[in-house]
């Protein structure tokens, strides 16, 4: 019978085990002390997110009741928003006080900052069409610089343009100070256009209709003529604005993020990613350049910082588009570019 050969082992030297034995052990510790600070980390997080929280009152109670905003709510309130100045504009057709190339004289003015081109690029028989989207076009830019670009939070036209620039400057230190700061202003913000705001808003963006339109309005009281369609649309963009800036995001991806609006100026080239024409335009179907004849309302984007580098710049998204018809459309055979 064989005999069996002895069983062979892996003999390594006593210092060379030691030695890999030391280095495990060093690993090991260094793992599990990644490990602590990462739990630690994770904890830090959330205890700043629960204060913030508290301080924004942005609690799973709060979301239930419907406190907070996504991107869909603030398209839906926009259209209806974007609905009623579409009538406003209608009805000032229909019951012009004045003719309706007053009108149209007064609209460019408050459009070109009291500073239309000369001569005019405009035919000279006045289209009633026109007239009621540039009309369109000076109320979108009076809630986009009056409302949804200047925090409104008191009836103090001059605070509310500091407390905007206060606002910006804690934005670009730190986004997420500067939102626990704005709805904790706007949670306290005054909630109706007041009839002296209302006049405010209207003489600094056009100037020019609000004399055509509003003759009785003096020294701040309410006229008759406000009490209407066009003061329903500032308190409506109060209110709109109060959404945007005043409610926390459904998002936690998005709570540092804050909404701007803009309009396109009359005559810019039309930029797809910005605007959506509201009629189809003849030129830009036959590969034309084409330019913009109105903003109808204005577009949305939301502004955030992926970086606490001063230096980066914000990053913008948009998020709705800017509704606008171009001159084709309304049927101007020439451009108001530069002037022309």
């Amino acid at each position: 019978m064989a005999q069996a050969s002895p069983q062979q082992f892996d003999v390594v030297p006593g210092e060379q085990y030691r030695y890999a034995l030391t280095n495990f052990r060093i690993a090991h510790e260094k793992v599990e002390g990644q490990r602590l600070q990462l739990q630690e980390q994770e904890k830090q997080v959330a205890l700043l997110r629960a204060r913030i929280a508290l301080l924004e009152g942005t609690g799973e109670q709060n979301k239930r009741k419907g406190d907070s905003v996504d991107d869909f709510s603030i398209k839906n309130a926009a259209s209806q928003l974007e609905r009623a100045i579409n009538r406003w504009a209608a009805d000032v057709i229909d019951k012009a006080p004045v003719d309706l190339g007053d009108l149209r004289e007064a609209a460019l003015s408050d459009l070109f900052d009291g500073d239309p081109p000369e001569p005019s690029p405009f035919p000279a028989e006045v289209s009633a069409m026109h007239v009621m989207h540039l009309l369109r076009h000076a109320m979108a830019k009076t809630i986009t610089d009056g409302t949804i670009n200047c925090l409104v939070v008191t009836d103090s036209p001059e605070a509310n343009i500091q407390l905007a620039r206060i606002h910006d400057h804690i934005f670009t230190r730190d986004p997420t100070v500067a939102a626990v700061w704005r709805r904790q202003t706007f949670s306290a913000a005054v909630e109706t256009c007041s009839p002296a705001m209302s006049q405010f808003f209207l003489l600094e963006s056009m100037p020019a209709l609000s004399s055509l339109l509003f003759p009785d309005d003096k020294d701040g009281k309410e006229p008759a003529a406000l009490a209407g369609d066009a003061l329903g649309i500032l308190q409506a963009a109060l209110q709109f604005s109060r959404m945007l800036h005043g409610a926390p995001s459904s998002s936690a991806a998005d709570a540092d993020a804050f909404y701007r609006a803009f309009v396109p100026e009359l005559g810019s080239v039309l930029h797809p990613g910005q605007i959506e024409l509201v009629k189809r335009c003849i030129k830009a179907e036959r590969g034309e350049q084409d330019r913009l004849g109105a903003t109808v309302f204005p577009g949305l984007v939301k502004v955030s910082r992926d970086s606490l580098d001063p230096g980066v710049p914000h990053a913008q998204t948009v998020v709705r588009r800017a509704q606008a018809i171009c001159e084709c459309a309304l049927g101007l055979a020439t451009s108001i570019r530069n002037g022309a």
